[in-house]
């Protein structure tokens, strides 16, 4: 009988980083991904609205930097995988639902364009990720939380698509639908033009646009990049 270690007949766990926009389908190829692969799927969107959530609470302005930063200093996030995606609790309490609203949303985007809040959560995430075994998806994964990533994926789609895709998560309609739009392109704007960290596809990144893809093809494209990383 061969002897051999299970190490050896076992795959490598990579670290997978998956940047992109709102609206390309980042969370749902990323949760898919992680449960296909056993992974551990670090949500850095969740991270941040779990921080604008007790920013709301606490009744703390987006734009106070110093503030943030205290009240992330003693926030406890965690993420518990489950059949339908991660659980996000914050201070030992379930928040999965409610930092998915649209104030909690609009708070993650503002907290996160400063420096010393997303210091903070770069280390932390990194704490959370070391090791491998892990998909994380976000806007500065590649670039700034995992340089060394094993594969990095940049996710994007055409600005009115993403809209649309947002408007169908969301359930909007009518004259709501108009602001939603304009909230994403402010967002990007943000995301892309802020100092710390902005909005960029990393320099070997793969890039990925699923305007007119589905998540099926998405994901089985990112799973044949993961079997060639694996294979090197």
């Amino acid at each position: 009988m061969n002897d051999h270690s299970t190490d050896e007949q076992s795959p490598r766990k990579l670290t997978i980083a998956i940047d992109g926009p709102a609206g390309a389908g980042k969370s749902t190829i990323a949760s898919r991904l992680a449960r296909k692969l056993g992974y551990v799927n670090l949500e850095s969107g969740a991270m941040y609205r779990a921080l604008a959530l007790k920013a709301i609470e606490r009744d703390v302005s987006f734009d106070d930097e110093t503030a943030l930063v205290k009240l992330a200093q003693n926030l406890r996030i965690q993420l518990e995988p489950t059949i339908g995606g991660n659980r996000t609790l914050m201070d030992g309490r379930d928040v999965s639902s409610r930092i998915r609203e649209r104030d909690v949303s609009e708070g993650a985007s503002r907290v996160s364009v400063h420096p010393h809040v997303r210091e903070w959560m770069v280390a932390h995430q990194r704490e959370m990720g070391a090791g491998g075994g892990v998909v994380m998806e976000g806007r500065d994964i590649g670039t700034k939380v995992f340089p060394d990533a094993d594969l990095k994926i940049f996710l994007d789609a055409d600005p009115v698509v993403r809209e649309q895709r947002r408007m169908t998560q969301q359930k909007i309609k009518g004259d709501v639908a108009a602001n939603v739009a304009a909230e994403l392109r402010e967002r990007d704007r943000r995301d892309r033009t802020r100092a710390a960290s902005p909005l960029a596809a990393a320099a070997d990144a793969v890039l990925i646009d699923s305007s007119s893809l589905s998540e099926d093809e998405v994901l089985t494209r990112i799973e044949q990049l993961v079997q060639q990383r694996r294979n090197r």
